[in-house]
This record gives C-alpha cells, structure tokens and sequence, in this order.
C-alpha cells in the first residue's frame, strides 16, 4: 500500500473509516467507471490508486457515503465528511466541464488561499523587522530591497525533485522555477534553468512527465474563479487534454528576448492553468491505459523520493545511533 503523493512526495495521511484503503484524509471515487483517487492534502493533486485495490474500497466508500449525514450533494458531485474526519467525495456522471471545473477549482482556490495565508504572514515578519530596525535607529531605506524582493524570497524557498528517465534526481530549486519553458519542436520539449546560464533539456513524454511536476509550483499561487473558468473552457474546445497539449506545442507562439519561447511563469494565469490541467490528465490517461505497471511505477517513485528526502535532514550520525539500538549495522 502506497502512502506518498505521486507528485508532491508528501505523506497523504492515514483514515481508519475505509478498512480495505487506509490511506488518505480525502479520497475522491466514482463507480460507475471504478475510479478511487487519494487527494493530497498539501498540493491538491489527485492521486490515481492503482486498480488491484480499488473496487472493495469503492464499494466500502460508497456505503459510507450513504450512511453520514454531513454531506452536500448535486446531481453530479457529493462531499460528505465521515465522524473520523475522512472526507469522501462522491463522482456521479456529469459533464466533463462541469467535472474539471469542481476539480481544478477546488486545487487552485486552495493554493490561492494558501498563498494569501503564507503571503500575509511573511509581511507581518517583514513588517515586525521593519519596526524592531526602526526602533533601533535604521532607516526605513535600509529595508527597502526587502519589499522589493518578497516576492522572489517566496519563490526562492520552494524546490521539487524530479527522477529523469535514466534514474538521476534532479533538484529543481524556486530560483530556476521562474525560467522553465516549454519548447515546440518535433517533440515537447522542456529547458529547465541550472547554474552559469546552461540549461538541461528533456523530450517526449518524459517532458510531459516532468513538466507536470513543475506546474504546480509554477502555479503555487492557484487561480481565481475567472481563470479556471477560462482554463477548463480552453481544454473544452479542444476536447480534452491530448489535443490541447498537441496545440499548444504545434501553434506558433510569440517570441520574448530575441528567437526564445516564454517561460511557463510568463504565459497568462489561464493558460497556465490550463496547460497544468491538461498535464496532469494527460498522465492521468497514460495511467489509466498503462494501469499497473505505469502506477505502480510512479508510486513507487515517489516513495523513494521521499524517503531520500526523509533521509536529507537526518544527519549520518544520528542514523548511525539509530542503527546500532536496532541492532543493525549502519548503512554505507
């Protein structure tokens, strides 16, 4: 059983409500196409679970549902939160519009409103610094670049690890998020930012895999009502995320600083969105048509991540201790 986000690395938690899938505080399911995603709570993606352990799940999932009381419904789409605190989201049969705008919706207000909370609260400890430097006789001059740069300070905290297709982990910090782009050419082409001004370029699906990474952090800061309107209207027309994707790599685009393409970060709100959206659908598909070895695949990535990650902030000296009270011998 996997409990690591496939896209965020971060645990997804644990619910004692649903015996045959304990992992998850959110889980989203649909059974009229046997469908059960773990929705993560720190990035909002859906985490599609692998097939071998959905269909009791969705059924246990189902009956629960039908017996709380706290619940919303519509026609389509209903949430009911479990005495637990599990929070059980019931898929019916609506159109995909209207689908992808309660989905995405959900996401990216969540990260909106995040951004506001996490945004407000670095202002208050600039502001804090300010009043304690002014206190202390500097000028309000010598804090000016702090204002200036909160923004990028923001960026700068944020960094994602990606697995290349050759089994490199590529750290991808906040600095370099901002010129990530997205090539057209006989295939996707991405061109990530690193040191001195080179760049490492990925093709194909790998791009695509990767790609869908990034987007979240490049969108960390969600969008407002109108932007997803916008972005779920974009994949609509082009029915669906395949041919979205196609267009946006075939179309000509407009140039920025001579014969380069945009960044990512520098296309308008709703066209980032939607390439996210499109993304994440279009592995989502891969996953479906793939079913267990491409999920299993991609959990299993992600675990490992995590626990490299894990491991990043506990010192040699401390895993070593750790290892001699087990009993065994510390790892190379």
């Amino acid at each position: 059983m996997f409990t690591t986000c496939i896209y965020c690395h971060k645990p997804l938690g644990q619910n004692e409500a649903i015996e045959e899938f304990p992992v998850g505080r959110r889980l989203a399911f649909d059974s009229a196409v046997g469908r059960l995603w773990v929705v993560c709570r720190s990035c909002e993606r859906w985490n599609l679970s692998p097939i071998e352990t959905r269909w009791e799940a969705i059924e246990e999932c189902e009956r629960a549902f039908s017996m709380t009381r706290m619940r919303v419904s519509t026609d389509n789409i209903g949430l009911a939160r479990l005495p637990e605190g599990l929070e059980l989201v019931r898929i019916g049969a609506p159109q995909r519009p209207e689908f992808a705008a309660w989905r995405y919706g959900d996401q990216f207000g969540r990260r909106r409103r995040r951004a506001f909370v996490v945004g407000g609260a670095v202002a208050v400890g600039v502001g804090a610094v300010l009043v304690a430097g002014s206190a202390a006789g500097i000028g309000m001059g010598g804090f000016g670049g702090i204002w200036g740069n909160l923004p990028s300070m923001m960026k700068g905290f944020q960094k994602v690890r990606l697995r290349t297709d050759s089994g490199e982990l590529l750290t991808v910090r906040g600095s370099a998020l901002a010129g990530v782009k997205l090539l057209r050419g006989d295939e996707p082409v991405l061109a990530i930012p690193r040191r001195m001004g080179k760049q490492v370029e990925f093709e194909g699906a790998e791009a695509l895999r990767l790609a869908g990474r990034l987007l979240p952090k490049i969108n960390s800061a969600g969008g407002n009502k109108k932007a997803v309107q916008e972005a779920v209207a974009a994949l609509d027309s082009h029915q669906g995320s395949e041919r979205y994707l196609h267009n946006f790599f075939e179309k000509p685009r407009r140039k920025f600083f001579s014969d380069q393409e945009k960044p990512v970060s520098a296309l308008p709100a709703a066209e980032r969105l939607a390439l996210e959206m499109a993304l994440h659908e279009e592995a989502e598909r891969r996953a479906i048509e793939g079913e267990l070895g491409v999920l299993a695949a991609a959990w299993a990535e992600a675990e490992a991540i995590a626990k490299i990650a894990d491991k990043l902030l506990v010192p040699e000296e401390v895993e070593a201790k750790l290892a001699e009270l087990k009993g065994a011998p510390p790892s190379p």
